[in-house]
C-alpha cells in the first residue's frame, strides 16, 4: 500500500526514532509499504517518519536504469559503524521537501549495520550513492534534515517555500 509522505515542516520529521525491538507482521508490512511509496514517488530512499512512523526503518534502492535488476532494501535499526575520511558532495533532495535540492558534503564510504526482516544482523559497506542515501535515511531516524547542513538563510528559504506550497495544495484540496 503506497502511503502518504509528511511533508516538510512537519514536526514528525525533527523527532528521534524508536527502535525497532522485534521484527512482527507489522513491521514487516511497514517495510513493504514504504518500499511501495518510494517506488511510486519516485525516490531512491525512505524513512519511516517520512511515512508518519517513528521507528528506526528505513528502505532504499539506488540501482539505477531501467535494465538493472532492482535492489530493495529494508533496513531495521540501521547504524553507521564506519565511515571514511575520505568525502562526496552530492546534490541531495528528498521526498519530504520536494523540487528542493542542495549540495551536501558526506563521508564517501560507510559501513552500516541493521537488522533484517528475518531479525538477522546485517552488515554492508557502501559507497558513492548508496552511501549517501544510507546516511540521508539514517539521519531522518535522528530527526535531521538534508537542509540542516546548510546555512541558515537557504535553510530559512527552503522551508518558507515548503511552507506556501503546503498553503497551495490545502487550498486546492477546499
Amino acid at each position: 500500500m503506497i502511503r502518504p509522505i509528511v511533508m516538510h515542516p512537519d514536526p514528525r520529521l525533527k523527532k528521534p526514532c524508536a527502535p525497532v525491538a522485534a521484527v512482527t507482521d507489522e513491521v514487516r508490512v511497514l517495510g513493504g509499504d514504504m518500499l511501495a511509496t518510494m517506488y511510486a514517488a519516485p525516490g531512491i530512499g525512505l524513512a519511516a517518519p517520512q511515512v508518519g512512523v517513528l521507528l528506526r526503518v528505513i528502505v532504499m534502492d539506488c540501482v539505477k536504469g531501467a535494465d538493472a535488476t532492482p535492489r530493495p532494501m529494508v533496513l531495521l535499526n540501521p547504524e553507521v559503524i564506519w565511515s571514511s575520511e575520505e568525502v562526496n558532495t552530492y546534490d541531495e533532495g528528498c521526498l519530504s521537501i520536494p523540487d528542493q535540492y542542495a549540495d551536501v558534503t558526506r563521508p564517501k564510504v560507510v559501513t552500516v549495520r541493521w537488522m533484517d526482516l528475518d531479525g538477522a544482523t546485517q552488515e554492508e559497506t557502501f559507497d558513492g550513492l548508496w552511501a549517501t542515501c544510507v546516511q540521508h535515511e539514517i539521519d531522518h531516524l535522528n530527526g535531521k534534515l538534508f537542509i540542516d547542513y546548510l546555512g541558515p538563510l537557504k535553510r530559512q528559504m527552503i522551508t518558507r517555500r515548503m511552507e506556501k506550497w503546503k498553503r497551495e495544495r490545502a487550498r486546492e484540496q477546499v
